[in-house]
């Protein structure tokens, strides 16, 4: 494994910074995708603050892998876009400081009652004017599939990704498993445009689990990622109740944690990257 560069959403270690940087490099990780840091959204914190971090980071030997924002988790309908494209600004400028290459993004909350077709373009060219926001950033755009979103299944991914050529993908197994997509079809339609993976698993009842153990075909996955050259991951085992898991997703959903039980978050933490490192070989 010592081609591979593995990051995480440390934030499922541990709701505090200190505790985070711990977590990376007792389990011997190349850095963080940052999302939550001592009760604060990477959304909301101050230029300030996001300076303090990188220099905890420098001095722990770590890197911010990509930001794990909150940009296109806004309801297409009756959701501010204007505010949000200056929150994006932000969230670039918070990019830098960290020196993080990649953000990670969504592709709009869809009504329920409504066919996402509908919204096909407005999505696209919402998502057109912030990769051209973007340019000449130092920073690539990561579309995830995540549940609620436009880009949920892979059919819907690819449009998004052929539509927005300066847009690539997180792949994400588990998000892939809780909407109904099988996520083999989804891979080889998004395997040309898969920046990183999103290491998480799932059953088909919607529980999440640890790597290898759900539906989501994790071993074949990592080995045709690997096959292609691929070799960033970012942990996100999502196997105990953590801060800030509550708004990952749209009002009246939630991800069920599997019959696993951990003692505490930072065991159900390394216990995530410990399946992760026993299939990928």
């Amino acid at each position: 494994m010592e081609d591979l560069r593995i990051f995480a959403f440390a934030d499922e270690a541990d709701p505090n910074f200190d505790g985070q940087i711990d977590a990376m490099l007792r389990n011997d990780l190349q850095g963080i995708e940052i999302r939550n840091v001592d009760g604060e959204n990477i959304g909301d914190i101050s230029l300030d603050k996001a300076r303090e971090l990188r220099h905890r980071l420098d001095d722990a030997g770590l890197i911010t892998w990509s930001i794990g924002s909150p940009i296109g988790k806004i309801h297409i309908e009756t959701d501010d876009f204007e505010a949000h494209k200056e929150t994006f600004k932000r969230q670039l400028e918070i990019a830098h400081i960290l020196g993080a290459e990649n953000l990670r993004m969504f592709s709009f909350y869809m009504p329920k009652d409504k066919d996402p077709a509908i919204y096909k373009n407005e999505v696209i060219d919402r998502l057109g004017v912030l990769t051209n926001l973007a340019i000449g950033s130092g920073v690539l755009l990561c579309h995830e599939n995540e549940k609620g979103i436009y880009g949920d299944n892979a059919a819907r991914c690819l449009e998004i990704l052929e539509a927005v050529p300066l847009l690539r993908a997180v792949f994400d197994p588990a998000n892939f498993v809780q909407c109904g997509q099988d996520t083999i079809e989804a891979w080889e339609l998004l395997k040309p445009y898969v920046k990183y993976m999103h290491i998480k698993d799932a059953k088909h009842d919607g529980s999440v689990v640890p790597a290898g153990l759900g539906d989501g075909n994790l071993s074949y996955l990592l080995a045709e990622y690997r096959l292609q050259g691929g070799r960033e991951f970012t942990m996100e085992p999502h196997l105990s109740e953590f801060v800030g898991l509550g708004v990952l997703e749209r009002e009246g959903e939630k991800s069920q944690v599997g019959e696993f039980g951990y003692a505490t978050q930072a065991a159900a933490f390394d216990a995530g990257v410990a399946a992760f490192r026993a299939i990928v070989g």
